[in-house]
């Protein structure tokens, strides 16, 4: 079958002239095959393969580009790859791999179109379309990726567990690719992936992270780690996600199981945010109930200070899988740890001063905590699911309010501590602190209005508390 139309871009008569003066064959394969037949049409990248050189390929195509781009070469992996028109072109030699027991890096060789087709992690992504000049446009599907992109079917072209004990990360990937196109691994495949789980071992962390993220940016995340979990594969990933596992019962009391709850808030998220970040912060903010769990005759089951706990796990998840340890760590701890302090207010009576330090504490982010909040009402109760997000609203329009009011987003105090210190003529003291402390509370607590006037008053009057004197 021909896909002469797939290769409308001009990039593709310029690697086909290319190839046919040096004198090699060339093919796109993988990706850009697999998402032209979904009927995708953003291009971003394209792979294409060479019975020969890539890296020389790579350099006469840029020599016959108007453009002249600029040709990155990576020795160690016999690939090349340049940008045209903002799209991303990686240029390989065809080969064949082999690998040993402890190492995903193969030993690789020369070889044929077959070869290369044979090393592919998927059937959908071993498809090719020639590029030569007498053949431009056909494709060569020996795997029958086709028939499994019209079935929505991962499934890998050899003996899957060849294919991920060879290169473990692709488990990650298939289900990756099966959270992001709603498609079904094939059984054995899936069994492979179960049998081989204990090979993530040898996959770096970062390379885990970046599955795992476009997991997460997919839009139902639930999918992957149902998958992962099922596969075992999360309890070598992510083992604080395990431990929320299961339901409790002691004396007739039980728990809601964590595990799955976490879930289905990932899932209500990615309806409201494409934020990866909150995202995160949805998949990690009951990781703190699985350490502080305990059962009270009294009162049955609490996760006393899960919040607080879950916070300082999530600084060391980050660190164990090398992701940011910058802000957006930061950010998913915040989130962790105010996941519940919304909560609290709409289970009582929304006042002021409780709405005015959570905006004091949320600062930039309240909106993100109201959306994460509002992701962790998973209630099958109507009527509570009604109630929840009503008084949700409540607290929002709240938030409006007291902010247009009371200015106390990213707060900054009306009195500065220089200012404290010309007033009583003070050095750098304790003195300072406290005075400050009291003019923020009292301002929290709408005792006095967020302005300099009733600032300086509430100063001299803490002050004469103190026993300073005002000085002039």
């Amino acid at each position: 079958m021909n896909y002469i139309k797939a290769l409308q871009h001009p990039i593709f008569k310029v690697i086909s002239q290319s190839a046919e003066e040096l004198k090699i064959d060339s093919y796109v394969i993988g990706g850009f095959v697999r998402d032209f037949l979904l009927g995708k049409e953003t291009v971003k990248d394209i792979d294409i393969v060479a019975i020969g050189s890539g890296i020389a390929l790579a350099k006469q195509v840029a020599k016959n580009l108007s453009t002249k781009p600029k040709v990155q070469v990576f020795k160690t992996y016999g690939t090349a790859m340049l940008r045209y028109d903002d799209i991303e072109i990686e240029f390989v030699g065809a080969r064949k791999e082999s690998y040993n027991e402890n190492s995903r890096n193969p030993v690789v060789e020369n070889g044929t179109l077959q070869d290369d087709q044979n090393r592919r992690d998927f059937t959908i992504n071993a498809m090719a379309l020639n590029l030569s000049e007498s053949k431009f446009g056909d494709l060569l599907d020996p795997f029958n990726g086709t028939d499994d992109l019209e079935n929505k079917i991962i499934r890998t072209p050899l003996d899957p567990d060849i294919t991920y004990s060879d290169d473990p990360l692709r488990m990650m990937r298939a289900i990756r690719f099966a959270t992001q196109l709603g498609f079904t691994i094939e059984k054995e495949s899936l069994n492979a992936i179960t049998r081989n789980c204990e090979r993530i071992k040898i996959i770096t962390n970062e390379r885990i992270v970046v599955e795992l993220n476009k997991i997460l940016e997919s839009d139902k995340p639930s999918i992957g780690f149902l998958l992962l979990e099922k596969t075992g594969l999360l309890k070598y990933i992510l083992p604080e996600l395990i431990a929320l596992k299961g339901i409790d019962e002691i004396e007739g009391q039980r728990h809601k199981d964590n595990f799955y709850h976490t879930l289905e808030v990932v899932d209500n998220i990615c309806e409201h945010t494409d934020n990866l970040w909150l995202r995160w912060a949805a998949l990690l903010h009951d990781i703190g109930k699985a350490p502080t769990k305990r059962f009270h005759k009294k009162i049955g089951w609490t996760f006393h200070a899960h919040e607080f706990e879950g916070s300082k796990m999530v600084y060391r998840l980050f660190k164990r899988l090398k992701m940011p340890l910058n802000d957006k760590m930061k950010f998913v701890q915040k989130m962790v740890f105010m996941s519940s302090r919304p909560i609290a207010l709409v289970n009582e009576e929304v006042t002021d001063s409780a709405v005015r330090r959570l905006v004091f504490d949320a600062g930039d982010y309240v909106e993100d905590l109201m959306t994460l909040c509002e992701a962790d009402i998973t209630t099958k109760n109507p009527k509570k699911f009604k109630k929840y997000h009503n008084n949700f609203k409540i607290v929002r329009q709240k938030i409006v309010e007291v902010e247009e009011r009371d200015h106390v987003r990213n707060f900054q105090p009306p009195i500065t501590g220089e200012e404290i210190m010309k007033t009583f003529n003070l050095k750098p003291s304790r003195e300072i602190g406290t005075i400050k402390e009291a003019i923020k509370e009292a301002i929290l607590e709408g005792d006095i209005p967020n302005e300099y006037e009733a600032a300086y008053e509430l100063m001299l009057s803490e002050g004469k508390k103190l026993g300073l004197t005002k000085v002039g």
